[in-house]
């Protein structure tokens, strides 16, 4: 079954933002990263539609699209939450308590490795070395760091995620949701205060 097509108002817009991608690039098949970073803004994972976007905007196939989505895990497969709660449990954070603090995330939020909060607003992941050792053990939400966590941190930082107040990294810019991500990542401005 083919891929059904966005809404006309949705695509006309994303083949304004694709352009301009693209147009930043020698090859425009090398603007496929950030493509795949734009479609997931749009619907908070890549979707078959998103893939055929890409593909039609890039002259590719879908395999080669589905291809360059799978491998990499910061493009998601399926829905996920406005939150992606990484937890490092690599060697140092594991040892500093990473793997306490992944177990306990797990039990307070129901939720298994890579599965969403049926609230819909937390998706938590085990995720591999973040180069941040000095502030093992670290938990990421959404790409920004949240250093020297313990468990009752780290669940008291998903517990005001799930309740809307406002959390503040260790360092960098104030906090978005995921799809928000996205976007900053497909090379959009950055308009957080503290964004570098």
């Amino acid at each position: 079954m083919p891929a059904p097509d966005y809404p006309a108002e949705v695509r006309t817009r994303l083949e304004t933002d694709a352009a301009e991608v693209i147009s930043r690039y020698p090859d425009s098949r090398s603007a496929l990263l950030p493509l795949l970073h734009l479609v997931q803004s749009e619907e908070g994972y890549v979707t078959r539609t998103g893939i055929k976007f890409c593909a039609e905007m890039l002259g590719l196939t879908t395999a080669e699209v589905t291809a360059v989505s799978t491998f990499y895990t910061m493009y998601r497969r399926k829905p996920s939450g406005d939150y992606q709660v990484g937890v490092c449990t690599n060697t140092l954070c594991a040892v500093m308590g990473g793997d306490q603090i992944f177990d306990e995330l797990k039990e307070h939020l129901a939720v298994g490795n890579q599965e969403t909060t049926e609230d819909g607003k937390v998706t938590l992941e085990h995720i591999e070395c973040n180069a941040a050792c000095d502030y093992a053990p670290v938990v990421m939400v959404n790409w920004e760091f949240f250093d020297n966590q313990t468990p009752d941190s780290a669940k008291a930082l998903v517990d005001d995620l799930r309740a809307g107040r406002e959390v503040a990294p260790t360092r960098g810019a104030k906090l978005c949701d995921f799809k928000a991500t996205a976007r900053i990542l497909a090379g959009f401005p950055d308009e957080r205060a503290g964004a570098v």
